[in-house]
């Protein structure tokens, strides 16, 4: 009757580490199909390679099932999320995977670019400005920089941005200004308006 006992409560626990287990990979699952846009789009804010960007949210979501033991503890899945992918994409960038692309480069051909109502001369300007803007929000010092990029970019609150890079709100608020600041006199002395 005792050896009945343990072997009952045997299955029961066996049975109720299945459960966790069922309920962790469902809360997973969950988390991909809720939050692998913001995830990417992250990724893509940082690297601006599609295919680096998949890698990284691929490695993003690695990190939350190597570590989903976790998950049950945390507060803001989002924010959870958008510094996990945050780190793994900044790590790639630092590695190097990712290349400025040039539009003098003669040897690189030009970016595709969408029919619109714009005329070519227009339509060329415009990339040259968007061109120029993102060396000028490359040479942003980093501390400037991320919270420009999640907030102009991803358009995060600055709560979930100060949550993200573990700083406080009224230091994601004073970064985004003077980062704007900074590219709206190096846009100025160039002539761009």
């Amino acid at each position: 009757m005792i050896e009945g006992r343990r072997v009952l409560a045997g299955e029961a626990i066996l049975s109720g580490t299945a459960t966790a287990e069922s309920s962790r990979d469902e809360a997973i699952e969950g988390l991909v199909r809720q939050h692998s846009r913001l995830v990417y789009r992250i990724a893509y804010a940082v690297l601006r390679r599609h295919h680096d960007a998949e890698d990284a949210t691929q490695e993003t979501f690695l990190r939350v099932l190597r570590y989903s033991s976790k998950l049950a503890a945390v507060e803001d899945p989002k924010t959870w999320l958008a510094r996990i992918a945050w780190r793994v994409a900044v790590d790639r960038n630092r590695k190097g995977r990712s290349q400025e692309i040039a539009l003098d480069d003669p040897d690189r051909p030009m970016p595709e670019v969408a029919s619109c109502d714009a005329s070519a001369d227009e339509t060329i300007e415009g990339l040259q400005i968007g061109a120029v803007l993102k060396k000028l929000i490359a040479a942003l010092p980093e501390k400037l920089r991320a919270p420009l990029i999640l907030s102009a970019i991803e358009e995060m609150t600055p709560r979930e941005i100060g949550a993200t890079l573990n700083i406080n709100e009224a230091a994601v608020r004073s970064r985004v200004f003077r980062a704007r600041q900074i590219l709206k006199e190096k846009l100025a002395l160039r002539g761009h308006r």
